[in-house]
């Protein structure tokens, strides 16, 4: 069997490790648009938060992919605020291109191909039993399809240098009258250096730069600005996860938490469904576990979003109201 994945970021190396995994035999070939894997422009496109959890665990970070380990989270709703106490080694703030290049050495050494410096212009060109999306937001197989897009936000963040706002194991959320919420993660330590940035849920109206400008001054956060990235976020599911022989991972497929915008755990883990499914020749069923494990959590998401939307037109306040009590009865440690 022959399979060809479209992108090396960390939905297309999970899937090639998996196939690999589940059968040695399958000959996988990674279709890779830059010259490097994992430290390339994508390679820090996101916030780079991640959670570990019980059904990702053999995704756990070796040390030189962590920046830091988160202890808290603090989660500033209006003239309220927060605490959320995490359990150890559970959280943290990745070193995301080390993570990805980790990932691209073990998928090497079980045999993966890798086809550097080779964007697909049209999947007309592969000829393999399957072919595995994992191109990103904007999906290009689905630009060359014709098939739709999901519910996408907006995201716009500065990774600021020796920043007076650099708190080693906390990360802070304020969340916004708007539908959305700004943060303040702390990188890395060496260079004190935070991504600060924004998030607007399934609205592409607002301009997010002069937004996370006033945000930064408002909060008296200084330093120097050295990278900067923004674009769509998948916002949960994007349907369909299968066409005929291709499967859609990732941000092309499963998408980012709708409400969270978390999107790490998920790309890692629809690669892994996805390469499970064809090695065992049950393609069919990815769509059938993707929907199992994430189909609530996103009706939830989009509810979520749908209310605040309605009360955006109402009274924004209640928006900060709801979202308070929300977040202090799912976590019941916050005192």
């Amino acid at each position: 069997m022959n399979v060809d994945i479209i992108g090396g970021g960390l939905s297309g190396l999970s899937s090639a490790i998996s196939l690999k995994e589940h059968d040695p035999t399958i000959h996988v070939t990674v279709h890779e648009k830059y010259k490097t894997i994992g430290y390339n422009y994508e390679g820090r496109r996101c916030a780079e938060a991640y959670g570990i959890h019980k059904s990702w665990v053999k995704w756990n970070p070796d040390e030189k992919s962590i920046f830091n380990k988160i202890c808290k989270w603090e989660l500033i709703i209006g003239e309220k605020t927060l605490i959320v106490p995490l359990s150890t080694g559970t959280q943290y703030i990745l070193n995301r291109q080390e993570f990805i290049s980790k990932l691209a050495q073990e998928a090497e050494n079980l045999g993966v191909n890798f086809m550097m410096n080779d964007k697909i212009r049209s999947i007309r060109n592969l000829k393999s039993d399957f072919i595995i999306d994992a191109s990103g937001c904007p999906s290009t197989v689905k630009r060359e399809l014709g098939l739709p897009q999901g519910l996408v936000g907006g995201t716009y963040q500065h990774t600021i240098e020796g920043s007076n706002c650099f708190i080693r194991d906390t990360m802070k959320f304020y969340v916004t009258k708007e539908g959305g919420y700004y943060w303040i993660f702390p990188r890395d330590p060496k260079k004190r250096e935070v991504n600060v940035g924004i998030a607007m849920y399934g609205s592409l109206k607002h301009n997010l730069k002069p937004l996370l400008e006033k945000f930064k001054l408002e909060q008296n956060i200084d330093g120097q600005v050295n990278y900067i990235v923004g674009g769509l976020v998948p916002l949960g599911i994007q349907h369909p996860l299968r066409y005929d022989n291709i499967l859609f991972i990732g941000d092309a497929g499963i998408g980012a938490g709708v409400v969270s915008g978390a999107g790490i755990h998920r790309a890692l883990i629809s690669g892994h469904i996805a390469g499970k499914y064809i090695a065992k020749q049950s393609a069919n069923k990815y769509t059938h576990m993707i929907k199992k494990m994430f189909r609530m959590e996103d009706m939830i998401g989009i509810s979520y979003i749908k209310i605040n939307n309605f009360l955006n037109k109402i009274n924004p306040n209640l928006i900060l109201k709801i979202a308070y009590m929300t977040y202090k009865s799912l976590n019941k440690t916050v005192p």
